[in-house]
Order: C-alpha cells, then sequence, then structure tokens
C-alpha cells in the first residue's frame, strides 16, 4: 500500500496533521506579527492550513514542500479558496532535498512534526536556522518523553528511547544552536485523543464507504494496532509540542 495513500486516509478528518488543537496555532500566530509581504518556508506542510492561515492574517509569501501528493493537492486547493491572490506557492518533493536558493533569506522558517526528513530535531533545528534571516523565527513541533517509554511501547510502535528527548531538552538543543527560546505550547491529552480518534473515525469511515478497495484490510490493521498502542501506553508517554525560537539579530 502506498504509505501517502495511507496517511491521506487516516488524516482525512484533520486540520492540522498533529497533535494540537487549531485554538492553539493561532495563538501562536498572533504572536508572530509579522510584517506584509513576509517569506515564510514549511517543510511538511501537509495540507497547508498553517500557510494558509499565515497568508490570512498577514499576507505573508513563501513555500510550502511535502512529499505527500495528496497533501500537496489539498494545500493547493485550500489556498486558491481563502487565499487566492497570496505569493504562496506548495512544492511536491522530499523536504529533505529542499536546496536554499539563498541562505538566511525567511523571515520564519518551520518544520512541524516531521524532524525525521533531517534525522532528528537537532538537524531540523540547523536546517531551519540556515533558512531564517537574524532576527527571524523558527518553529518546530516535536515529540517528547513524559516519562521513560516502557519497553513493550518502543516495540509496539518502533520507536527507539534514544529517538526523542525531554521536553527540556528539545528547549536545550535549540539554544545550544544559539537559538532563543521564545514560546512552548504543549499539547493536552484532549488534544492528543482528538488527534488520534479522527484517525480511527477516518479510517471507518474509508472501509465502510470503499468495501472493495483491495488496501482496506491493511488499513484496518495497522490503525487497530496503533490505537491499542496508544490506549495501552502512548498517552502516559509520549507528548507533543510546538516550540517557537528567534535567530539572534547578531
Amino acid at each position: 500500500m502506498d504509505i501517502w495513500k495511507f496517511y491521506s486516509v487516516t488524516h482525512a478528518e484533520h486540520v492540522f496533521c498533529n497533535p494540537m488543537s487549531g485554538e492553539k496555532f493561532d495563538r501562536l500566530i498572533r504572536l508572530f506579527r509579522l510584517p506584509p509581504g513576509a517569506r515564510v518556508l514549511e517543510i511538511a506542510s501537509g495540507k497547508g492550513e498553517f500557510l494558509a492561515r499565515l497568508a490570512e492574517a498577514y499576507g505573508v509569501a513563501g513555500v510550502g514542500v511535502d512529499i505527500s501528493p495528496y497533501c500537496v493537492a489539498d494545500a493547493r486547493a485550500k489556498l486558491a479558496s481563502r487565499a487566492p491572490d497570496a505569493d504562496v506557492a506548495f512544492v511536491d518533493m522530499d523536504g529533505g532535498k529542499y536546496e536554499l536558493d539563498t541562505p538566511a533569506s525567511f523571515d520564519l522558517a518551520v518544520c512541524i512534526g516531521a524532524s525525521w526528513i533531517f534525522e532528528g530535531h537537532r538537524g531540523t533545528l540547523e536546517f531551519l536556522k540556515r533558512a531564517t534571516v537574524p532576527g527571524g523565527w523558527v518553529v518546530v513541533g516535536e515529540p517528547y518523553w513524559q516519562n521513560e517509554p516502557d519497553s513493550e511501547y518502543l516495540e509496539a510502535s518502533g520507536v527507539g528511547p534514544g529517538d526523542f528527548g525531554t521536553h527540556a531538552g528539545n528547549v536545550a538543543v535549540g539554544e545550544d544552536l544559539g537559538l532563543e527560546l521564545v514560546h512552548t505550547l504543549v499539547s493536552s491529552g484532549d488534544d492528543w485523543d482528538e488527534y488520534e480518534g479522527l484517525q480511527w473515525y477516518a479510517a471507518a469511515n474509508f472501509a465502510r464507504s470503499h468495501p472493495d478497495d483491495p488496501d482496506v484490510p491493511q488499513i484496518e490493521k495497522r490503525v487497530a494496532k496503533d490505537r491499542a498502542t496508544y490506549l495501552r501506553w502512548g498517552r502516559d508517554t509520549l507528548g507533543w509540542a510546538l516550540y517557537a525560537f528567534r535567530r539572534p539579530v547578531v
């Protein structure tokens, strides 16, 4: 099964494809206070909701990069409907291969929930810092361990104990790179439940409406496994947060 089809099916009901509420995203967007025409780069832009809200709020220009053709199509349609005059382009490609034509040229550089693209949290922050003008914003969304993970959880989820740090550790990585922490927004249990629960809901709807789709058994099997893993261990073990840094002027 095409992995991007799987994510398109399981995230069909999501506005943001991560465990954070739209209200919290709006709170973050209000903090940016970007000038009209500010340049934004988002790696792993998903359905384009973050860039669409930035275009509506500030009239930004920019680029969204995502490897999923389903997400890129959704993002382009969304922008055409909500901000048709925005100077924003969505590119269908591997974000890890995106090359900066001019380093330090974006007022805001973002990668939310996809640090695997740059081989981890540190690599993600290093790339975003290179992309950002002095005084600009660097924003990431990253998991963290709330509690030490059970070995059974690690085995069931396929995650290693060193794949994530702590909440404070995620901040420290940015500060070690010379970035200034401005704000964090932490996902609640409700945020996580909505993110996970909408996947179960979307998968069930797809199975009912596409009974002859050959991928349905595989989708149902994977969603059932992920649901059991989340309910037994994940909800109490894995946290998630948005980290907003600024690159120093000097």
